[in-house]
């Protein structure tokens, strides 16, 4: 995530910029949309981008379906249909399921080409809430391969022999053929997973293990006895590393021979290399050796100007990974070649309503003025007055034949708002536990501790206290049956009752003096766990609590804002209900601790 700003000539400024990873295990596949939530919170918290702020954003290209076609020779006046048609040929979704959009591009002399872009609708309002869900707006999305070429033709404005951009991501690489304007692109299943994936299966480790391995001491092996003057094992982890890498060479042979069968396009001279996945040792030269070409790393920073607080020491060791940054940012300094826009129905409702609000403007405007001529008009003459009158009547009359639809179209944006805004909620609601989970996991992640139960609370109150004592008081209720594992199928929670209403519901009830209450909300988690015999002793439990209440995680909380804007801190003991210290070392294997974390916002329980 970057933060841009345009100099008095036009140019691009940096001037702020920040980075995070996530770790693209296959396994964990579900989580992904959740830890991009996080991500994007956590980088926009460091820049200090306040709620309401515009953004662009671009999605991966291995999400989206690209085409590029050729178009018959036809008048312009028809290229909006005839891509249509296109359209409806080359994607195998119905086009009311997708959002889509195209861009022309230079072909061939005497013939048009254009490039195909879309994504599945409720994929793409995924994505939106997940970017955007913590009160930004959404000003464009772009699609990554076009933002690079965007950044492309800016930085290298001066090349004109044929390209091959390489941006190896973590589950594909976006392969950019570029000869001037003309431009094509392919994702093959080839990344920083990929090798990942060979390494855990090579050495039989779990897939983060391999992640750290890869990072710390993997490199790519060459030809002509490269490996001779290295470490036995280093040297065996970078000849895994290039027989998976191997595959890329492969996939570019291939993707280069349909570029010039079926595009008329020209084999490329140069290389040039980006994504996370190129910053592997060795990459570079593997490449040179395989493709037989001369290669060197992307710098999108060619012509953009650096900010006072930017640290140059990061932006040169991570410039290759900007190029979708600086692509998205041309799209606000009209100097972008290409200009796909793929807009979720969430945010096209929104432009609608922006558009319309200079209408009711200049009817209102009609309105008060034409009230004011009447009145002035008055003073002057009865029968100038009764002109003036007929004529804001004329025009009341005109202005009504547009005033009805318009309202319909509001009620209409009223109740797709409203439908919008519970299906979000509804969304951050269904992927709150599964962040929660992966929060808990991330923090409390050691050998020496477990947890063995975890529940919801309802009603827990950390500063509730005893009137007659002062002491703490327990408080909390727990709605999980006890026996909510032999009941299969059925419901792990307890039905709330209250006492019997005045207007009975129909159906059968167990207790005819008892009915059935709302559904309750729970605002607190209860761990229950387990520590073992370590050098901390029992404080390895508060050191991992103490990582989880720094971390200013978005969902939970560990304080209260008093009306007087003071802030009371939740007591430790009302957090940390439980933590035995070690007695019988000899006898016992672990001893117990129950923690209570409470929620920054209460969650149904349905």
């Amino acid at each position: 995530m970057a933060v841009f700003d345009t100099s008095k000539s036009g140019g691009l400024i940096l001037k702020a910029y920040e980075s995070t990873s996530l770790l693209a295990d296959p396994a964990t596949e579900v989580m992904r949309m959740p830890q991009t939530r996080l991500a994007v919170q956590e980088l926009a918290q460091r820049l200090k981008i306040v709620k309401g702020t515009k953004i662009r954003y671009a999605i991966s290209g291995q999400s989206v379906l690209t085409r590029f076609v050729k178009l018959p020779p036809l008048d312009s006046d028809n290229i909006d249909q005839l891509v249509t048609f296109e359209a409806q040929q080359q994607f195998p979704f119905p086009l009311d399921t997708v959002v889509w959009d195209y861009e022309l591009l230079p072909g061939a002399p005497g013939e048009k080409e254009v490039a195909l872009v879309a994504i599945k609708s409720d994929a793409l309002d995924e994505i939106n809430s997940s970017v955007v869900g913590h009160g930004y707006l959404t000003s464009e999305i772009d699609v990554a391969p076009m933002a690079l070429y965007n950044a492309f033709r800016v930085a290298y404005a001066d090349v004109t022999e044929p390209v091959l951009l390489i941006d190896v991501g973590a589950k594909t690489s976006n392969l950019l053929y570029i000869e001037g304007a003309r431009f094509f692109t392919r994702s093959v299943p080839v990344g920083g997973a990929s090798l990942t994936t060979a390494i855990a299966k090579e050495y039989g480790i779990s897939f983060g293990e391999a992640e750290s391995q890869k990072v710390s001491n993997g490199i790519v092996t060459l030809g002509g006895g490269h490996t001779s003057h290295l470490d036995e094992a280093v040297a065996a982890l970078g000849t895994v590393i290039r027989n998976a890498l191997t595959r890329l060479p492969t996939e570019i042979a291939r993707t280069t021979n349909h570029y010039r069968s079926n595009h008329g396009g020209n084999a490329p001279r140069r290389v040039i290399l980006a994504g996370g996945g190129a910053t592997l040792p060795y990459a570079k030269e593997f490449l040179e050796e395989k493709l037989g070409l001369p290669v060197e790393y992307f710098n999108p920073l060619r012509s953009v100007a650096m900010g006072k607080n930017i640290d140059t020491d990061t932006i040169s060791r991570e410039a290759h990974l900007l190029g979708e940054l600086v692509g998205l940012a041309l799209r606000g300094t009209g100097k972008s070649t290409i200009n796909i826009d793929l807009v979720p129905s969430s945010v096209e409702a929104l432009r609608i309503a922006e558009k319309r609000k200079p209408w009711f403007v200049a009817s209102a405007a009609t309105v008060v003025i034409g009230m004011a001529a009447f009145a002035f008009m008055r003073n002057n003459a009865a029968s100038a007055a009764e002109e003036a009158l007929s004529e804001i009547k004329a025009t009341r009359d005109k202005l009504a034949i547009t005033a009805v639809p318009m309202e319909n179209e509001l009620k209409n944006e009223a109740k797709l708002k409203a439908t919008t805004e519970a299906y979000v909620a509804s969304k951050l609601n269904q992927t709150f536990w599964v962040s929660a989970l992966n929060e808990i996991k991330t923090h409390f992640a050691s050998e020496y501790v477990w947890n063995i139960d975890l529940e919801p609370l309802h009603g827990y109150d950390p500063l509730k206290v005893k009137p007659e004592s002062g002491q703490n008081e327990t408080n909390g209720e727990s709605l999980v049956k006890e026996d909510f594992a032999t009941g299969l199928g059925a419901s792990a929670l307890v039905e709330p009752r209250v006492a019997n209403s005045a207007t009975p519901t129909p159906g059968p009830r167990p207790n005819p003096n008892l009915a059935v209450a709302a559904a309750p909300t729970f605002n607190a988690i209860r761990i229950k766990g387990m520590w073992r015999s370590n050098a901390e002793k029992q404080n390895v439990v508060n050191k991992l609590l103490t990582s989880l209440q720094s971390s200013n995680s978005p969902l939970f909380r560990f304080s209260v804002t008093n009306k007087d804007a003071t802030v009371t801190e939740y007591p430790k003991e009302r957090i940390l209900l439980k933590l035995q210290s070690a007695k019988n070392e000899e006898e016992e294997y672990a001893w117990p601790f129950e923690i209570v974390l409470p929620l920054a916002r209460e969650i149904p329980s349905k």
